[in-house]
């Protein structure tokens, strides 16, 4: 495993992220990501995540609605990791209790109150790293900054990041944040794949002028960049989300995933090992956040660190991209 720092900080985290939302309760009727993998089903998983170096978990208060805060802390415990060699992230905003007063969002009130939830499922005492998972145009940024500030000066987060967000709004609360002598983002989480590369434009140059650690989510575009288009797994049989994120531009990303796989195929390596490998060429990303599904995806994701592309193989599998259009949702 290679480890780097995270971002500005002197924070080691391995260069493989282990996305815990594919860990909580399955099931429609526990969250939007019905096929999680439950603690049993997951062990393993989180095993060969271990036993191969991986020491940065990112996890959210909303996945599967806090059950894979739960999942997450009772790997940590009954793997026995040393909580001081591990990263774990948590993130807040998104409901918890839909459509009740203060049932979520980014006002003191709920992320006060939150980061207590999330340090109950998790059975810890703080989090590395604590993330706005987007941005709530509902409170005022002051607020925000200030009520994050003050989550890690109680101890209970080390530091803070922010997830999707535009780079206007990033750099204001990052403004925001040195004006009050508040604490500022040390990394940003964007989406960032080879079907979608718009985070090039404006965010990745932000995060290295302001030494960001950049933390992608689905790196293999929810496993599109991992297979043959049009592969029916039981994940994407059942998965709503998706078709919301990249539902859009299949015409234009379906020319990206075909290439891809030519080129893979033409390297002798996995779709998956590829589309890795390309992310981890760029100076600018710290940490992919892998989803996994299967210990096989793991042991993937570990491979890629070691695949050193050329400058023309990585023009190959750029070249058929064409602009989509740029959100600070998806």
């Amino acid at each position: 495993m290679q480890y780097v720092k995270f971002g500005s900080t002197g924070m080691d985290v391995s260069r493989i992220c282990l996305g815990m939302m594919s860990f909580g309760a399955p099931g429609e009727e526990h969250g939007v990501f019905p096929w999680a993998k439950s603690y049993d089903e997951g062990r393993e998983i989180f095993k060969k995540a271990v036993d191969l170096g991986i020491n940065y978990f990112d996890t959210a208060n909303v996945y599967q609605m806090g059950t894979s805060e739960e999942v997450t802390g009772r790997f940590i415990r009954d793997f026995g990791l040393n909580r001081d060699e591990i990263v774990v992230a948590t993130k807040v905003n998104f409901e918890m209790r839909p459509g009740r007063p203060n049932g979520g969002g980014l006002s003191r009130k709920n992320i006060l109150a939150e980061i207590d939830h999330s340090l109950e499922r998790l059975g810890l005492d703080y989090v590395d790293l604590y993330q706005i998972h987007r941005l709530d145009p509902g409170t005022p940024m002051e607020e925000i900054m200030e009520a994050l500030h003050d989550v890690v000066k109680s101890g209970k987060a080390r530091y803070i990041g922010a997830s999707t967000i535009f780079a206007w709004q990033l750099e204001r609360m990052q403004g925001i944040a040195e004006a009050h002598g508040w604490t500022k983002f040390v990394s940003i989480q964007p989406q960032y794949n080879l079907i979608y590369r718009e985070e090039e434009r404006e965010i990745l140059p932000l995060a290295a002028d302001r030494k960001m650690a950049v933390v992608p989510w689905s790196p293999l575009a929810g496993g599109r960049c991992a297979r043959p288009w049009g592969t029916v797994t039981r994940r994407s049989a059942v998965d709503k989300v998706s078709p919301m994120v990249w539902g859009a531009t299949e015409a234009e990303d379906k020319k990206v995933v075909d290439n891809l796989e030519a080129v893979a195929k033409a390297h002798g390596r996995s779709m998956a090992v590829e589309a890795l490998a390309w992310m981890l060429s760029k100076p600018a990303v710290t940490a992919p956040i892998v989803g996994a599904t299967s210990v096989r995806h793991v042991e993937e994701a570990v491979e890629a660190l070691d695949v050193r592309l050329s400058e023309d193989e990585v023009k190959a599998l750029e070249a058929p991209y064409v602009p989509h259009v740029k959100t600070g949702q998806y």
